[in-house]
């Protein structure tokens, strides 16, 4: 397995290491001994909760976070393409406003570890598209949270102009908008 550093503290590109031949594939979505040497999850969090969504080309899911019950997420797509996203809105911390996008597709298998307190979001680069997450904390509806997925301030170089939102995320505030009690700490 290959492990790469991005310029978000905790945040971690991850190459598992791939057995193939002409009848298929074979790798490991996580081995808890394995993926502790690099921290993920760390600081004596678990994962709790898998979640798994299809969507199609075009969709664009972000940028959520939680409040209370911060979940930290190793996410990878299944089948499919997407263009994945980190981003720290913490105002209080020195890479605030800063982001990461990766592509992660069924051929390069690649997963990102994104620690509790960054935002997350991911468009659909292909037809149909598969997203796992292994998620350090419970869904908490009450404390769920975002930001605009266009906003300005983090300038987020999406590899799609027109994405098809959910109604929620049409409405989630800029940075600018957000009050500091609904962003992350």
């Amino acid at each position: 397995m290959k492990v790469i550093e991005t310029r978000l503290p905790g945040v971690l590109i991850i190459e598992p290491k791939v057995f193939g031949d002409a009848r298929g594939f074979f790798l490991e979505t996580f081995h808890q001994q394995r993926y502790a040497n690099y921290g993920v999850p760390g600081n004596g969090l678990e994962f709790v909760q898998d979640n798994h969504s299809r969507s199609r080309k075009g969709v664009l899911r972000g940028l959520h976070f939680q409040l209370e019950n911060a979940q930290g997420k190793l996410v990878s797509a299944g089948t499919g393409a997407v263009f994945d996203v980190a981003a720290d809105v913490n105002p209080d911390s020195d890479t605030f406003g800063q982001w990461v996008g990766v592509e992660l597709n069924e051929e390069n298998h690649r997963q990102l570890w994104i620690p509790p307190g960054y935002a997350h979001g991911f468009c659909v680069l292909s037809d149909v598209a598969d997203f796992q997450y292994k998620c350090t904390a419970l869904y908490d509806p009450a404390s769920d949270a975002g930001v605009a997925w266009n906003d300005p301030d983090l300038a987020i170089d999406w590899p799609i102009d027109r994405p098809l939102l959910s109604e929620k995320d049409k409405s989630l505030p800029t940075l600018k908008h957000a009050t500091r009690d609904r962003l992350p700490r």
